[in-house]
């Protein structure tokens, strides 16, 4: 049952708490195993990746059953309907044109005394793509993955999936793949996956990126990697936060807090409204939906633990909360939906009006769907074109221009105490090393 709170001190805390969802220390205990998978991966390579497919996914596998065939990705095609083929293409071909819009653009400024400054952008050479199974398949994580590298033109996109029960894929992710521009799919999941994918086995190529939601052990690989390799965001649990005001409808704000429930039993669902009976409303909406719902025990959990109801005193103070949250979605369900936008700071994907469900960007309006969560859309931004790339500063000095600030160099050299540096100028410029760089 969702809670209604009324008391902004009471919501304050619900917020928080709802926020650090995933620090526990059953968090602490499921890292010391995800250390232990990550180190047999590295020290045995496909033994232990082939050992813990066997432990944690059922599935006892070869090496040569890792990689995915040329025949599966054909035969894919045959158990897709036209219709979800269809609309797969349209998804890649919205997100595709979203991200060619943000295409970081290399540039050069040549100025006074010849000085030559510029910005290169390149793309990493191989990226690493894990798309989550097990509660459901995810063809459209494939997507808003694998077509920003596209877009930054990188040269080798590796793709880990779980494999399902009887060792296969599911056609809509290979298919999903295919049409994303993929070039190779593993089945292997988890943070042996993960792990994979940063050191490298004898099957699976080490990567420079891993990008990609997965669960709590996942996450959790990510965390320990990074620095071996780039990675895109800890994603936890999926959340959403809907403001909604009185012209909200109950029915559409109940289903909207479900499709992130459904999500995973950790996944969060708050609604922030000055209307007490929407709030009511919304509540009866809710237990209604669930009485049918396919995924309703994983969701009844999600509800019963993370979901809120907040009713506040202005549109002004849910804009205050929201901030405070900093959602991964948030939904603005009001009549005035820019008005209120000027109000917020923080937020992985904002959704304005009646008519713009998070679902629309789940699947295939453009933006990415791979969003920060747990806060941290104060500091971080969704995944894109940009994860996949990497840029260089380019600077040229010509003689004159190094002989004008040599004295500066100088200054700021002596004052950290680093001799070489002064000399590599002065030398160049025609000068004496000083006598304290002598010394």
């Amino acid at each position: 049952m969702l809670r209604i709170v009324t008391q902004l001190a009471e919501a304050q805390t619900e917020l928080q708490r709802i926020c650090n969802r995933t620090h526990s220390e059953q968090i602490a205990q499921k890292e010391a195993t995800v250390r232990v998978v990550l180190d047999d991966v590295k020290r045995q390579g496909d033994t232990a990746l082939l050992h813990y497919t066997q432990k944690f996914d059922r599935q006892s596998l070869r090496a040569d059953d890792l990689q995915v065939t040329d025949a599966e990705l054909d035969s894919a095609y045959q158990h897709v309907s036209q219709g979800l083929l269809s609309a797969i293409r349209t998804a890649c071909r919205n997100v595709e044109a979203f991200h060619r819009q943000r295409l970081p653009k290399s540039w050069v400024d040549f100025g006074d005394r010849d000085i030559v400054l510029g910005k290169r952008y390149t793309p990493i050479d191989c990226a690493g793509l894990y798309v989550p199974g097990g509660r459901a398949c995810y063809p459209s994580t494939v997507v808003m993955n694998a077509v920003p590298a596209k877009v930054a033109k990188v040269g080798r996109v590796v793709m880990v999936t779980p494999p399902g029960p009887d060792g296969a894929i599911t056609p809509a992710v290979l298919v999903a793949a295919q049409e994303a521009g993929v070039h190779e799919i593993y089945r292997v999941g988890g943070a042996q996956a993960i792990a994979a994918l940063a050191y490298g086995t004898e099957t699976v190529p080490k990567v420079d990126v891993i990008t990609g939601p997965g669960n709590i052990y996942v996450t959790l690989a990510k965390k320990i990697v990074y620095g071996t390799v780039g990675i895109d965001s800890l994603a936890g649990p999926s959340e959403v936060l809907v403001i909604a005001d009185s012209n909200a409808q109950p029915q559409h704000v109940a289903a909207d807090l479900l499709a992130q429930a459904e999500h995973d039993p950790m996944a969060a669902a708050i609604l922030l409204t000055p209307d007490s009976a929407l709030a009511r409303q919304v509540v009866g909406e809710v237990q209604a939906q669930l009485v049918h719902h396919p995924r309703r025990t994983d969701t009844e959990k999600a509800i019963a633990n993370y979901g809120l109801v907040v009713i506040v005193d202005s549109l002004d103070t849910a804009a205050q909360l929201s901030n405070q949250f900093a959602p991964e979605h948030l939904q603005l369900e009001v009549s005035e939906p820019w008005e209120l936008l000027r109000q917020i700071r923080h937020a992985g994907a904002i959704f304005l009006g009646y008519s713009t469900p998070e679902a629309v960007g789940d699947y295939l309006a453009g933006p990415n769907h791979t969003l920060p969560t747990s806060g941290a859309a104060r500091y971080a931004s969704a995944l894109g074109v940009e994860t996949f790339m990497k840029h260089s500063s380019l600077i040229q000095y010509s003689p004159a221009a190094l002989s004008a600030c040599a004295d500066d160099i100088d200054q700021l050299a002596t004052a950290e105490g680093l001799p070489s540096h002064n000399n590599s100028v002065r030398l160049r410029v025609g000068k004496e090393p000083s006598s304290d760089d002598l010394d």
